[in-house]
């Protein structure tokens, strides 16, 4: 294996993704992503060594604005989850 120069390395290009037999399905799920979760992670709010350091309201809001999307996908997953079932009973119950 040769290491080549070390001082002043030479770069390639980075990694490329995975090629994929449903490149459709794939860029609807990294769109779908793109929209549930447009802004980055806020790091500097997570001060993990730090036990001192509590939580204010603030940085509890910016965390809520940071996860609003997942947070609506999740409320609709659960009102999918109780409302079809009642209104397929309601049908299957209150035929007409």
């Amino acid at each position: 294996m040769e290491l080549g120069n070390i001082s002043k390395p030479t770069y390639g290009p980075g990694p490329e993704a995975p090629g994929s037999s449903t490149p459709g399905l794939v860029t609807m799920a990294h769109v779908f992503l793109r929209l549930v979760q447009p802004n980055p992670l806020p790091i500097d709010l997570l001060n993990f060594g730090d036990s001192q350091n509590k939580f204010s309201r603030e940085h509890i809001h910016e965390l809520l604005l940071y996860e609003l999307g997942f947070l609506v996908c999740a409320a609709i997953g659960v009102l999918f989850i109780i409302l079809v079932p009642l209104v397929g009973c309601c049908f299957c119950c209150c035929r007409c």
